[in-house]
Order: C-alpha cells, then structure tokens, then sequence
C-alpha cells in the first residue's frame, strides 16, 4: 500500500482527502450544539458536501478540501503559502440561481455553507480554515463563461495561508453562528 501511494499521488491525494474529512469530524463535529452528522453518497454527483450537519436546529453543509502539496511553500515573513483546489471532481450538470443549467467541474456559489481546507501539508499538523461560501469565495475568472455564469461559479483554484487571512478563518463556530442567525431570520 505504501509503494503504490508513494507511486501514485493521485492515489494518495484520494486517500489524504479521505482521512482530512475524517480528522475535521473528529476536531469539529464533537460541539453540543451538533445534533446530527450525515454525509452524502460520493458517487451522487447532485449533492455536494463531504458533511451535512446539524448545529442549533439548521441544517449547514460542508464541503472539506486539502492543499495542493505542489504549492506549499513557507514565505519569508514566516507565513505559510498554498493552493486548495475547490472543484467537483467530475463535469456535471449545475443549476444556476438564473435557471441556467451549465455542465462544469465549478462548484456554485451557495452549493454548500462553509469550506473547510486542511492545512495538513503545511507543517504536517491537523488544522483547518474556513469560509463561507455564498458570499466570500472568490468566482471563476474563465472567459468561456459569461460575466453571469462566473458570478455564480467558484474559482477551482483558491490561495490559502497560515496564518489564515480573509475571507478564511480559524475557528469554524462563528461562520456556524452567522448561518443560524440567518435563516431563522426566515
């Protein structure tokens, strides 16, 4: 097992951004205030979202990525530098908020509620960001895609640092928090 993910690292990106999800259950999902954990078929493409809770009574989805060990790097003022890849892993069909239905490996804005990326790659300690993903994500800048389409798809390639810099953050419960003030709001 260990030569064919030395081998391999597309395997072992597979492997890491299973056992990532995993990590960010055991370190989060533990709090009170959760009351269920759930996790989507990976094979159902229409559902995004690695964990599906629910925290204080509303339903909050989260997509979990990890780095890109390619783009570590640790910057001169002490800051650790990286890419996280935040994209579906095959093309599929996405409805956007227009009614547009567009095939692409972009993530939508409002897929999912938060992002949560390990930074284990850094420094090989278990730690992650977060964002929201409606508003503060940045959007795809392709220009095969309309000014409306890339308004409404993410970027599938986004920096991250540590220590985290906005819109990421390091503790995941105040993101949590703000979801819940809004929808019971409804």
């Amino acid at each position: 097992m260990t030569s064919l993910v030395e081998k391999n690292p597309s395997l072992r990106g597979v492997l890491l951004g299973y056992v990532a999800e995993k990590k960010f259950q055991d370190m989060f999902l533990g709090h009170a205030e959760i009351l269920k954990i759930g996790k989507a078929d990976d094979h159902d493409r229409s559902k995004k979202g690695d964990r599906h809770i629910v925290y204080k009574g509303v339903d909050i989805v989260i997509e979990v990525k990890s780095l890109q060990t390619n783009s570590v790097r640790r910057l001169d003022d002490g800051t650790w530098y990286g890419k996280t890849q935040v994209d579906a892993s095959d093309k599929r069909p996405v409805h956007l908020p227009n009614g547009e239905v567009l095939s692409t490996t972009c993530l939508v804005a409002g897929e999912f509620d938060l992002l949560a990326v390990n930074l284990f790659a850094f420094e090989e300690k278990w730690r992650f960001i977060f964002a929201k993903n409606a508003d503060d994500l940045p959007r795809s800048k392709w220009k095969g895609y309309t000014l409306e389409q890339r308004k409404n798809l993410l970027a599938t390639l986004m920096e991250v640092t540590w220590p985290p810099r906005h819109p990421f953050y390091e503790d995941p419960f105040p993101l949590l928090d703000t979801f819940v003030r809004a929808r019971k709001r409804r």
